[in-house]
């Protein structure tokens, strides 16, 4: 070999070698568990009022939680809070946290959901909070352990319980997915709040958004590091695919000036849902604000859908 092949193989070797370290580093920011300090500083998550914080923080620890526990398919303990309605009752809600959240972050629909009779369950996903893991799934392996929650909540409640999914960003991902599962006739609605459509499609969109950066090379090689420490592909974990095997009735809530993940995914979500379906735009809402700037819209859409989903009519408080 001459001295100038190898200097352009020398050369090409140190170049793959520093794109692999590239993508190395893409999974640990983005997949790895550790602080998402990223998003602090990203203009196109939206910055909520100090005052609703802290309001909605009070009604969460003034509560009664009861500490629930599960065991993953793949042997992880999950964590959630717990918490019964005065009146008792077995409808029920599972909520699900957005990316790099935790159960306690949906206490504004744990107190919704609550003061109209149901059950609330507020897992922590794999990787989050108070549960195992050392990886954020984006809703695809979380699909089986929100399979197993409904199964706890079955178990407890019994035949009789009437079991709504309702997700936020990640969380909305994670219940469009866990809708493509066989499910059991106690779950008898999903609402999906600003979901993606798949892991690959919002990385692709936040590449650009955020970083300006291509999908190719960068995305199929921090995909594969992805497969070889968490398991699974990007490309496996797609909400469209999944709403192809899925029967139960979908509320699909988006705002309108959501830049963090684009108003148009939740048009394809739509359009891949084969069965009973309804979307909800709210104009002035950004990421995961919907229930925020427009509650009245938010909360009739959500209640109307559950009561023609349940099939009777439920309390308005």
């Amino acid at each position: 070999m001459t001295r100038g092949w190898m200097i352009v193989l020398v050369g090409v070797v140190a170049m793959g070698t520093l794109l692999v370290l590239f993508c190395c580093s893409l999974y640990r920011m983005a997949i790895h568990r550790s602080r998402k300090a990223f998003l602090s500083a990203d203009p196109n998550m939206p910055k909520v009022e100090d005052s609703r914080i802290r309001e909605v923080k009070e009604w969460f620890h003034a509560q009664s939680f009861e500490k629930a526990e599960i065991v993953s398919d793949d042997g992880l303990k999950l964590r959630a809070h717990y918490l019964e309605p005065e009146q008792g009752g077995r409808d029920a809600v599972i909520l699900a946290h957005g990316y790099s959240g935790k159960g306690e972050d949906m206490a504004v629909f744990a107190r919704f959901y609550r003061e109209r009779g149901f059950i609330v369950l507020m897992p922590d996903s794999r990787g989050h909070g108070r549960s195992d893991g050392h990886y954020i799934g984006f809703g695809w392996h979380d699909r089986k352990d929100y399979v197993r929650w409904i199964e706890y909540l079955v178990k407890r409640l019994g035949e009789q319980a009437r079991i709504v999914l309702h997700g936020v960003s990640m969380g909305g991902g994670t219940v469009l997915m866990t809708g493509g599962e066989p499910l059991p006739p106690q779950v008898k609605c999903i609402i999906s709040d600003c979901a993606y459509t798949s892991v690959k499609g919002i990385l692709t969109y936040q590449l650009k958004q955020m970083f300006k950066l291509p999908s190719f090379p960068l995305l199929p090689i921090t995909s594969l590091i992805c497969k070889l420490r968490a398991g699974y592909f990007f490309g496996e974990a797609s909400a469209i695919r999944q709403l192809r095997n899925c029967c139960k009735p979908i509320l699909l809530i988006h705002g309108g000036k959501d830049t963090f993940v684009p108003t148009k995914m939740a048009d394809e979500l739509y359009e891949a849902i084969r069965g009973e379906k309804e979307k909800l735009i709210i104009p002035e809402a950004q990421h995961g604000t919907s229930v925020l700037v427009d509650p009245a819209s938010y909360a009739e859409s959500v209640l109307r859908f559950i009561q023609a989903s349940f099939g009777k009519q439920t309390q308005n408080a």
